[in-house]
């Protein structure tokens, strides 16, 4: 009855994808080399951590874009606050020139965009269609 496109809890059957952006103080080219290298496994290590799963990771030197599913208790909010913060604390330790550069790793603010199977046009014109069933 359910394909891999879902997941399933004791309560809900659910297909809940965000794309995600975000981006280091002062939009500033420090997410290279070794730091990115290591910015891409705490990202798929607390994604699983918090049981979310990241299905496509792009790491350009000013910022990052996430293809992420998770569960629907799960905010896109809380999502963010978990990986940036994780990864802010774990590679300004890691690399002490990240903190001499930036105040902060990460800005403040962050784009979310939630992403199904089904379009938005698909979804307006099956609600209109209701009533002629």
């Amino acid at each position: 009855m359910v394909s891999q496109r879902w997941k399933l809890s004791n309560k809900s059957v659910f297909n809940v994808g965000y794309h995600l952006i975000w981006c280091p103080k002062y939009r500033r080219n420090v997410l290279v080399g070794s730091v990115e290298t290591r910015l891409k496994e705490l990202l798929v290590q607390k994604a699983e951590e918090i049981g979310a799963s990241i299905e496509k990771m792009e790491v350009m030197p000013d910022h990052v874009h996430l293809f992420i599913k998770a569960d629907p208790t799960m905010s896109p909010h809380f999502i963010v606050q978990q990986l940036k913060g994780y990864t802010s604390r774990t590679l300004r330790r890691e690399f002490p020139a990240l903190s001499s550069r930036l105040p902060t790793l990460w800005t403040r603010s962050y784009y979310v965009e939630s992403v199904g199977h089904i379009s938005e046009t698909v979804i307006k014109k099956y609600i209109e269609e209701q009533k002629n069933v």
